[in-house]
């Protein structure tokens, strides 16, 4: 038989009433039991970060929309179009009568031909008074020759004279002789005398005719002028004419119509008159999104975008950021951010109303684990995540990244082959011993 050990025997002691006697029996206590380290639950983090997207309402647009004014005011003659009619940009949708303006254009293409004929007289009288001047500047070096010759006469008929004169103070010549000579002598300075005038003549009749050119040319200016103005004022009435004309300024279709033929349309400058037509582009739709203030500083000119519109059953189309505000609404705090959308088939349509996922940044290389996991969050991206090192409770602070809800980034404290508690029936102190169980 085995020896008990004194700290396992129970002494019982019974007193049997009458006897006085005293019975002992010794009862041995089973030893006790080792305690069993709890089991959870455990995973290792999974490799590739999260993919942020930030999902607002988005509103689809017509890329551009015009509304179509009246410059001329006139009474509309014709109108091809109606709502819903596809038009092609130069295409005519509308025609105003505007009798005023047709004659106001004729007038003044018959204005112009007037100024061109003045401006053709003034270069004729330009021309004539050239060919002026030129016959004075003629006859001016004709009267400057006679009076070159004639001052030469006058020259040697002095000279003839004197010798004359000395002739007859030596008597050897008769008297009568130089009374001959000296009507020769005056004669020749005569002569001379009326060429010098003709000369002054001639010379005040070039420059008269010089004057008279200067003049000439003075009308021709004012008359090309006067050719310009005329031009001028005929395309103005042209343009007026034309604006009776309402083209389509883009390839589009119709989306409003106010007139009918026979309607009197108001020049828009004379005062406010709904549009004779809408046009709108519809080939490219303009999404318009709202982005919150928090996304603001990730979205970028580029960023892809998938939008899942209502009215077609949630179909989803791609696309990508074309413009973004860069200024955000002071009363909603968000900014406005547009993704061009093609529209091939005319699907989509102004109006329509859809969910647009913009993915904000690229997935990062960044550990996840299930948000489960955190303890102890703080406001400030700060956290504890339970692991399992040497089979014992590990507290390990971290920092952390992205969050979609059902996972989160770790940004640092964490290696990929850290063992992380997922699940626990027990509180997971520090130190405490646990038997890891691995979980999908």
């Amino acid at each position: 038989m085995a020896t008990i050990g004194l700290s396992a025997v129970l002494v019982i002691v019974y007193r049997f009433a009458g006897h006085g006697a005293i019975a002992a029996h010794a009862v041995v206590e089973p030893p006790q039991a080792t305690a069993v380290p709890p089991r959870v639950d455990v995973i290792v983090p999974a490799m590739g970060g999260i993919e942020r997207f930030s999902v607002q309402p988005g509103s689809l647009l017509a890329f551009e929309s015009v509304e179509l004014q009246a410059m001329v005011s006139g009474y509309l003659k014709t109108q091809d179009v109606d709502i819903g009619s596809r038009v092609k940009k130069g295409q005519p949708l509308a025609v105003l009568d505007v009798p005023r303006e047709a004659s106001a254009a004729q007038e003044a293409a018959a204005l112009l031909d007037q100024a061109q004929i003045h401006a053709q007289l003034a270069q004729a009288k330009v021309k004539s008074m050239t060919a002026d001047r030129d016959a004075s500047a003629a006859a001016l070096a004709q009267t400057e020759s006679d009076l070159g010759r004639l001052v030469a006469n006058h020259k040697y008929a002095k000279a003839k004279y004197n010798r004359i004169l000395s002739l007859v103070d030596q008597q050897a010549v008769d008297k009568r002789l130089l009374d001959e000579q000296s009507r020769d002598l005056e004669s020749a300075a005569a002569a001379e005398e009326t060429a010098r005038l003709a000369v002054k003549t001639a010379r005040s009749q070039l420059a008269a005719t010089a004057a008279r050119i200067e003049q000439a040319q003075v009308d021709v200016a004012e008359a090309r002028s006067a050719v310009h103005v005329a031009e001028s004022r005929l395309a103005k009435a042209r343009v007026d004419v034309d604006y009776a004309r309402i083209v389509a300024p883009f390839d589009g279709v119709i989306t409003h119509r106010g007139f009918h033929p026979g309607a009197f349309i108001r020049s828009a400058v004379d005062g406010a008159q709904p549009p004779l037509l809408t046009v709108a582009r519809v080939d490219l739709m303009r999404v318009v999104v709202r982005v919150p203030d928090r996304d603001v500083v990730l979205v970028n000119p580029g960023d892809p975008v998938e939008l899942a519109i209502d009215g077609l059953e949630g179909r989803t189309f791609h696309g990508k950021i074309a413009r973004i505000a860069s200024a955000e609404e002071s009363t909603t705090r968000t900014m406005r951010v547009e993704i061009d959308l093609p529209n091939p088939d005319g699907r989509l349509r102004e109006g329509m109303y859809g969910r647009a996922s913009i993915r904000l940044e690229p997935i990062a290389r960044r550990l996840t684990i299930p948000a489960s996991c955190l303890l102890d969050r703080s406001d400030k991206g700060l956290a504890v995540v339970p692991i399992v090192r040497g089979g014992k409770v590990h507290r390990a602070p971290v920092r952390v990244g992205a969050d979609d809800g059902a996972r989160v980034e770790i940004a640092a404290g964490l290696h990929a082959n850290d063992v992380v508690i997922l699940h626990s029936s027990v509180p997971l102190e520090e130190g405490l011993a646990v038997n890891p169980r691995t979980v999908e």
